[in-house]
């Protein structure tokens, strides 16, 4: 008892603390505590209805490093006939996340009616069950010394303080699956929240519309609060609105995430803080915008008429079999970090972008287009929807994190998401790699990783 009555006083002086500082910068604490529970629920949604992992271990794993100080009061609880996940804090604040068939988790505030609460019907796993995966079903073992150390690399936990957390790794050589491995629990099917790798998606989502002549990269994107943005001031985030993925638990893609129905709506509200094309900066709320603007030119306007464009135009004709892209409560696509798909799919769109847009001899991305993703935006390292290795200097504003991948090719090119999700594309290796995990406060090694790749395919090639 004075063990337990020790705890909930330091957690009660936590959350005084806590209640303190937001105060100090004018922050509600009830948004706070708001955006944690909601955060809770859509993770741990998730993770049950659509990874079908184990979200207590989820949770211990992602949600808990960055909610130490209110984790004791965190509780949840998730419903598997109703298909929920409801969290509270201190018995308030709930957040309630309800999964629909094919369209994934959404998230609910206040009075909102769950959109679409029958789901999507004709979900890609269930259209392909009988057109078996062409890698087969079976875990693709390497039986090279040296690629079998680098995938060894990628699982190590050099520090326990900041785990890497691998969940699974899959490289692909000549456009053939040669290597992969998973962490328990995980496998070749399982579909793992793909955080901004999203982002990439999206770019692929207007460049299918820019060849069906749907759109331009040179047009208004017609945002009313910005009429003068483009769509390539979105693509390449240079379109004035603020850095919005800082430090702390409130900034605008944690409002725009957690407490809005509608992001798109929100997310125009921002106001700009640059002229357009002058300044670069990170943007999970333009990435929306754009995505909203894509779904608007593809004539899609509820989240079972946009999961069937994407379906139909990208997820179907890459063989990604079990990729869903999440919506808001208003039907838009969370276009910046909310698809889920398997490693092999994330690695399947790698290859796309390999092989200049074209798969199995079908143009889905216009002549182009994948030059144009990694050719670089002002004087950073980021491109059109892709990070490059172009730059060698400086560091991203606000995380400090280098710009690229410095043990790579200059002609590397990658899309990258939060807690260490990855697809590297190296063309002039003829390689994709996709690793997936929850690297939430470490890094994952994986420059290194597929340094030791290249290093071994060159060493086949000269012992041949």
């Amino acid at each position: 008892m004075v063990s337990r009555s020790i705890t909930i006083v330091a957690g009660t002086a936590a959350l005084v603390l806590v209640a303190a500082v937001v105060a100090f910068h004018a922050l509600s604490v009830g948004d706070l505590f708001r955006t944690a529970t909601n955060s809770v629920s859509r993770s741990l949604c998730g993770a049950a209805f659509i990874s079908h992992v184990d979200p207590d271990r989820l949770f211990r794993e992602e949600q808990l490093p960055n909610m130490r100080s209110i984790g004791w009061a965190l509780r949840y609880r998730v419903d598997r006939e109703r298909h929920d996940v409801r969290t509270t804090v201190l018995g308030g604040f709930g957040a309630r996340a309800v999964y629909r068939r094919g369209l994934g988790c959404v998230l609910l505030h206040g009075d909102d009616a769950t959109p679409n609460p029958a789901g999507f019907a004709g979900t890609l796993s269930d259209a392909s069950s009988d057109d078996p995966d062409p890698w087969g079903a079976a875990v693709v073992e390497t039986t090279d010394p040296a690629i079998r150390a680098a995938l060894d690399l990628a699982f190590s936990e050099p520090n326990p303080q900041s785990p890497r957390h691998t969940k699974g790794i899959v490289v692909l050589h000549d456009g053939k699956l040669i290597a992969e491995r998973y962490a328990p629990g995980y496998g070749p099917d399982t579909p793992i929240w793909g955080h901004s790798l999203s982002k990439s998606l999206t770019q692929a989502l207007v460049g299918i519309l820019v060849r069906e002549g749907k759109l331009r990269v040179d047009q208004k994107a017609g945002l009313s609060a910005h009429p003068d943005v483009t769509v390539d001031q979105l693509l390449r985030m240079d379109s004035g609105l603020p850095f919005d993925e800082t430090d702390g638990p409130l900034n605008p893609m944690t409002r725009m995430f957690f407490l809005e129905s509608d992001m798109a709506g929100y997310a125009e509200t921002v106001p700009l803080i640059h002229a357009p094309g002058t300044a670069w900066a990170y943007s999970n709320l333009g990435y929306v915008l754009l995505s909203r603007v894509a779904m608007d030119a593809a004539g899609a306007r509820d989240a079972v008429a946009a999961e069937t464009f994407v379906r139909d135009e990208l997820f179907a004709p890459l063989g990604m079999r079990h990729a869903v892209i999440e919506t808001d409560v208003a039907g838009t696509p969370v276009g910046s970090s909310h698809v889920y798909a398997s490693t092999r799919d994330f690695a399947r769109f790698g290859q796309l972008y390999l092989d200049d847009g074209v798969v199995d001899g079908r143009r889905i991305l216009p002549e182009g287009w994948v030059a144009y993703s990694h050719s670089q935006t002002l004087d950073t390292g980021y491109g059109a929807g892709f990070w490059t290795n172009l730059v060698e200097h400086g560091t991203v504003p606000v995380w400090g994190a280098p710009w690229g991948l410095p043990e790579l090719p200059k002609d590397m090119f990658f899309a990258r998401g939060a807690f260490g999700q990855y697809i590297v594309i190296v063309p002039s290796e003829h390689l994709v790699v996709a690793r997936l995990g929850i690297s939430v406060n470490g890094g994952t090694g994986i420059g290194d990783v597929v340094a030791r790749i290249i290093a071994a395919l060159h060493g086949r090639r000269e012992s041949q």
